[in-house]
């Protein structure tokens, strides 16, 4: 079991590589959310079938879940710096 990594990756040592923005580590987050749901409700289904045991059922939801909490902590932050700035007098 590797923990989610939401921390930028180490950059490319190659002259022609653009440097990551903010907007795609928020999607790479989102979509690693998603893929965790999908693993939970895959192995899911295959404890259904008898395919799986519950312990690998239980750490898939709780994967899925600590990804959708993380998601959802930084989408709270992201509205909360957007708030802030629309706050701000011109």
């Amino acid at each position: 079991m590797q923990p989610a990594s939401f921390a930028p990756a180490a950059a490319p040592t190659g002259a022609a590589s653009a440097p990551r923005s903010f907007g795609d580590l928020v999607s790479r987050a989102m979509e690693e959310a998603v893929q965790q749901t999908r693993a939970a409700d895959t192995v899911s289904t295959q404890a259904l079938a008898g395919q799986a045991g519950t312990t690998e059922v239980v750490l898939a939801v709780s994967k899925a879940e600590m990804a959708l909490q993380t998601a959802v902590v930084l989408r709270d932050r992201v509205v909360a710096a957007y708030q802030d700035i629309m706050r701000m007098p011109i």
